[in-house]
Protein backbone atom coordinates (compact mmCIF):
# COMPACT_ATOMS: atom_id res chain seq x y z
CA UNK A 1 0.00 0.00 0.00
CA UNK A 2 1.11 3.52 -0.66
CA UNK A 3 -0.39 6.96 -0.30
CA UNK A 4 -2.36 7.89 -3.40
CA UNK A 5 -2.10 11.67 -3.33
CA UNK A 6 -0.76 14.28 -0.94
CA UNK A 7 -3.68 16.70 -0.52
CA UNK A 8 -1.42 19.17 1.31
CA UNK A 9 0.81 19.35 -1.80
CA UNK A 10 -1.81 19.01 -4.54
CA UNK A 11 -4.26 21.51 -3.03
CA UNK A 12 -2.49 23.44 -0.25
CA UNK A 13 -5.22 26.08 0.17
CA UNK A 14 -7.91 23.45 0.71
CA UNK A 15 -5.66 21.61 3.16
CA UNK A 16 -4.98 24.87 5.03
CA UNK A 17 -8.74 25.40 5.34
CA UNK A 18 -9.11 22.01 7.05
CA UNK A 19 -6.09 22.83 9.24
CA UNK A 20 -7.92 26.02 10.20
CA UNK A 21 -10.78 23.93 11.58
CA UNK A 22 -8.29 21.82 13.55
CA UNK A 23 -6.58 24.91 14.94
CA UNK A 24 -9.95 26.27 16.04
CA UNK A 25 -10.80 23.00 17.84
CA UNK A 26 -7.40 23.03 19.56
CA UNK A 27 -8.07 26.60 20.77
CA UNK A 28 -11.37 25.72 22.43
CA UNK A 29 -11.80 24.78 26.09
CA UNK A 30 -12.69 21.20 25.13
CA UNK A 31 -10.67 19.00 27.46
CA UNK A 32 -7.79 17.01 26.03
CA UNK A 33 -9.61 13.84 27.10
CA UNK A 34 -12.80 14.81 25.27
CA UNK A 35 -10.86 15.71 22.12
CA UNK A 36 -8.98 12.41 22.25
CA UNK A 37 -12.11 10.31 22.81
CA UNK A 38 -13.86 12.02 19.89
CA UNK A 39 -10.90 11.55 17.55
CA UNK A 40 -10.31 7.92 18.45
CA UNK A 41 -13.96 6.84 18.40
CA UNK A 42 -14.80 8.54 15.10
CA UNK A 43 -11.63 7.12 13.56
CA UNK A 44 -12.57 3.62 14.76
CA UNK A 45 -16.04 3.93 13.23
CA UNK A 46 -14.62 5.20 9.95
CA UNK A 47 -11.79 2.65 9.88
CA UNK A 48 -9.02 5.23 9.47
CA UNK A 49 -5.88 3.35 10.49
CA UNK A 50 -3.68 6.44 10.18
CA UNK A 51 -5.88 8.49 12.54
CA UNK A 52 -6.41 5.63 15.00
CA UNK A 53 -2.65 5.19 15.23
CA UNK A 54 -1.97 8.91 15.63
CA UNK A 55 -4.71 9.71 18.12
CA UNK A 56 -4.24 6.70 20.38
CA UNK A 57 -0.55 7.61 20.69
CA UNK A 58 -1.47 11.23 21.47
CA UNK A 59 -4.03 10.12 24.04
CA UNK A 60 -1.52 7.87 25.80
CA UNK A 61 1.03 10.70 25.91
CA UNK A 62 -1.69 12.92 27.45
CA UNK A 63 -2.30 10.33 30.17
CA UNK A 64 -5.20 8.30 28.78
CA UNK A 65 -5.20 4.73 30.07
CA UNK A 66 -4.75 1.64 27.94
CA UNK A 67 -7.86 0.17 29.54
CA UNK A 68 -10.10 3.01 28.34
CA UNK A 69 -8.54 3.10 24.88
CA UNK A 70 -9.01 -0.67 24.45
CA UNK A 71 -12.60 -0.50 25.71
CA UNK A 72 -13.60 2.52 23.66
CA UNK A 73 -15.44 0.52 21.01
CA UNK A 74 -17.50 -1.07 23.82
CA UNK A 75 -17.90 2.04 26.00
CA UNK A 76 -21.60 1.39 26.63
CA UNK A 77 -20.73 -1.90 28.34
CA UNK A 78 -18.19 -0.49 30.81
CA UNK A 79 -18.14 1.82 33.78
CA UNK A 80 -14.89 3.44 32.59
CA UNK A 81 -16.47 6.59 31.15
CA UNK A 82 -18.13 9.54 32.88
CA UNK A 83 -21.62 10.81 32.13
CA UNK A 84 -20.17 13.67 30.05
CA UNK A 85 -17.90 11.29 28.14
CA UNK A 86 -20.77 8.89 27.47
CA UNK A 87 -22.91 11.71 26.07
CA UNK A 88 -20.00 12.87 23.89
CA UNK A 89 -19.30 9.34 22.65
CA UNK A 90 -22.96 8.76 21.75
CA UNK A 91 -23.05 12.06 19.87
CA UNK A 92 -19.76 11.25 18.15
CA UNK A 93 -21.13 7.94 16.91
CA UNK A 94 -24.37 9.40 15.59
CA UNK A 95 -22.71 12.36 13.85
CA UNK A 96 -20.10 10.05 12.32
CA UNK A 97 -22.78 7.61 11.16
CA UNK A 98 -24.94 10.55 10.04
CA UNK A 99 -27.11 8.59 7.59
CA UNK A 100 -28.91 7.28 10.68
CA UNK A 101 -29.34 10.89 11.90
CA UNK A 102 -28.73 12.20 15.40
CA UNK A 103 -31.54 11.03 17.65
CA UNK A 104 -33.35 13.59 19.77
CA UNK A 105 -32.59 11.62 22.94
CA UNK A 106 -28.86 11.57 22.11
CA UNK A 107 -28.81 15.30 21.50
CA UNK A 108 -30.94 16.04 24.56
CA UNK A 109 -28.64 13.98 26.81
CA UNK A 110 -25.61 15.85 25.51
CA UNK A 111 -27.41 19.19 25.96
CA UNK A 112 -28.30 18.19 29.51
CA UNK A 113 -24.71 17.57 30.59
CA UNK A 114 -22.87 20.11 28.40
CA UNK A 115 -23.49 23.82 28.09
CA UNK A 116 -24.50 25.15 24.68
CA UNK A 117 -21.07 26.50 23.71
CA UNK A 118 -19.27 23.30 24.76
CA UNK A 119 -21.85 21.24 22.88
CA UNK A 120 -21.25 23.31 19.75
CA UNK A 121 -17.51 22.74 20.13
CA UNK A 122 -18.04 18.98 20.53
CA UNK A 123 -20.12 18.90 17.34
CA UNK A 124 -17.46 20.87 15.45
CA UNK A 125 -14.76 18.56 16.81
CA UNK A 126 -16.62 15.48 15.56
CA UNK A 127 -17.13 17.09 12.16
CA UNK A 128 -13.43 17.99 11.95
CA UNK A 129 -12.10 14.51 12.71
CA UNK A 130 -14.53 13.10 10.15
CA UNK A 131 -12.98 15.41 7.54
CA UNK A 132 -9.50 14.18 8.49
CA UNK A 133 -10.68 10.54 8.41
CA UNK A 134 -12.05 11.01 4.92
CA UNK A 135 -8.79 12.55 3.75
CA UNK A 136 -6.82 9.70 5.34
CA UNK A 137 -8.98 6.95 3.92
CA UNK A 138 -9.47 8.37 0.42
CA UNK A 139 -5.76 9.11 -0.02
CA UNK A 140 -4.68 5.85 1.62
CA UNK A 141 -2.56 7.42 4.36
CA UNK A 142 -0.57 4.71 6.10
CA UNK A 143 0.57 4.81 9.74
CA UNK A 144 4.31 5.12 10.22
Amino acid sequence: MKTRIRIDQAEPDGYKAVLGLEKFIESTPLTRTHKDLIKIRASQLNGCAFCIDMHTKEARRAGETEQRIYALNAWRDTHFFTEDERAILALTEEITLISNHVKDETYEQAAKVLDEKYLAQVILSVITINVWNRIGISTNLIPA
